[in-house]
């Protein structure tokens, strides 16, 4: 039986090798602290009253032998040789030596004075508590069991029954006695082997649940996964069907809804291209020929004629700008935006932006101040589109500043492990943006001031065109103060 609890426990001791990387949280830690706990407690309940029964079982055993001993037979055998004048000596001595019991128990013939006069074993019994004779020699039954020690060493069951004369007085009792050591050492193990079963029973639930369990949330997980991308614009991704049952068929629902999603956006993407090419062929026209008109000769032209044609340019220079920005959204939806790289300096197109810009600003009423290094800053870049987010960047600044507030641009130079890179800093003193929108500020069409005009889509084409360039744009925002709009970009190493 040794043995085999020891295979039992080796077992249970390699569980948690093959549990270790299964991850305990979410739905796991859920399960396992309402399902899992609710069997540990029946597993207890179980363990404990399977303890007693054993016990029970085996004291009962016990219990009968004693009392076979101290049968009801043993009793009268002594009373009738007392009644017919044998002495309890006598009757002691004869009863011992028929005694059938002497291998399994331990029998005393006790006088009324509580002195052990004979004993089974042979051996002289010296004075002590017997505290199933006191009880068995007071009460009525003439009888009383005891579990306990003796001489703090062997524990033992005892049952003691009183020897009664014809006049119904006690004049001694028969003590039989049986060492339960041995016993409760084979309930012990018992309960050990009880207790180890158990918990293999309780660990093998807990790790072909957690299977079942993990088939259930790796699914969900993967699920997760794929959402997420597909919200933040990867249509490609799909799911992997694993199982035939609901978690199957969401997976289905999910790569259909993405499919369906994937053809309207391609749809939207082609229209909006379509769209954008066939109004900038108009505009070019309405543009140029309101150009022509307001060069031209304009002594006959009345002053709300030529207010008309300056309107006219302006409306349709806006609106080319807006054109060119559905055209960059469309390229940058669809992975077309591409950069034509050659060498130039950084610095001297934000010079000759700054240099357009600065007119409009000083005529709009605002001032611009800016610091740039007159060192060069060579990179591998495309010139066109460096000037676009410039621009943009200046623009937004004049949208959300008021009229008669600065502009602050300084550039300079820093390393980032050791490579150099041209950090290029526009700062405003508009309206700012607030603690919520400043995170969504660079997605398309997120607009956090709708007050102002704009598609929302420029700063998404900014962020863009800055990443494709191997650089970064950091927007730094406070209401009511500011923002600081912070371009770093990489340029070529002078040493190289």
């Amino acid at each position: 039986m040794s043995e085999f609890a020891n295979e039992i426990t080796e077992k249970v001791k390699k569980l948690p090798e093959k549990i270790k990387n299964i991850k305990i949280d979410g739905i796991t830690r859920r399960w396992l602290i309402y399902i899992i706990g609710v069997i540990a407690v029946l597993f207890i309940i179980t363990f404990i009253v399977s303890s007693v029964a054993v016990k029970n079982y085996y004291y009962q055993s016990v219990e009968n032998i004693v009392s076979s001993g101290a049968s009801d037979s043993a009793i009268s055998y002594f009373e009738n040789n007392i009644e017919n004048g044998t002495s309890l000596e006598e009757s002691a001595a004869q009863f011992v030596d028929s005694y059938t019991l002497k291998r399994t128990t331990t029998i005393w013939i006790i006088d009324s004075k509580g002195k052990v006069i004979l004993s089974s074993s042979g051996f002289l019994v010296d004075d002590q508590k017997m505290p199933d004779y006191e009880e068995a020699m007071q009460n009525e039954s003439g009888s009383a069991k005891y579990i306990g020690r003796i001489n703090r060493k062997e524990k033992v069951m005892a049952l003691t029954k009183t020897i009664k004369d014809k006049n119904g007085a006690n004049i001694g009792a028969i003590r039989v006695m049986s060492n339960i050591n041995e016993v409760d050492d084979q309930i012990s193990t018992i309960r050990f082997l009880i207790f180890i079963m158990l918990l293999f029973v309780l660990a093998i639930i807990v790790f072909s649940n957690l299977f079942f369990i993990r088939s259930i949330i790796i699914p969900v997980s993967e699920i997760n996964t794929a959402t997420k991308l597909i919200a933040e614009g990867n249509l490609d991704v799909r799911i992997e069907k694993k199982y035939n049952d609901e978690i199957g068929d969401l997976a289905d629902s999910i790569n259909s809804m993405a499919t369906d999603i994937s053809t309207a956006d391609k749809m939207k993407n082609d229209f909006i291209s379509t769209i954008s090419h066939e109004l900038r062929t108009p505009l070019t026209s309405i543009k140029g020929w309101g150009e022509t008109l307001t060069l031209g000769n304009q002594d006959n032209v009345d002053e709300l004629t030529k207010k008309g044609l300056q309107v006219i340019v302006s409306e349709a220079s806006r609106l080319e700008g807006f054109v060119e920005e559905l055209l960059d959204f469309s390229r940058l939806q669809s992975g077309r935006m591409n950069l034509r790289l050659a060498k130039c300096d950084i610095l001297a197109e934000l010079e000759e932006t700054l240099f357009t810009f600065r007119e409009r600003a000083v005529r709009e009423g605002y001032e611009v101040k800016y610091s740039i290094p007159e060192a060069p800053s060579v990179a591998n870049a495309d010139a066109n589109r460096l000037k676009q987010v410039f621009m943009n960047i200046l623009d937004n600044a004049l949208k959300y500043s008021r009229p008669g507030s600065r502009i602050l641009i300084k550039a300079d130079f820093i390393k980032r492990d050791n490579k150099p890179f041209v950090r290029i800093a526009i700062a405003d003193q508009g309206c700012g943006i607030s603690a919520e929108d400043l995170p969504h500020v660079k997605e398309k069409f997120y607009k956090a001031n709708v007050s102002v005009r704009g598609s929302g889509i420029g700063l998404a084409v900014t962020n863009e065109i800055v990443t494709l360039h191997g650089g970064t744009i950091d927007i730094d925002s406070e209401v009511g103060t500011g923002t600081l709009v912070t371009i770093i970009l990489p340029i070529e190493d002078e040493n190289e």
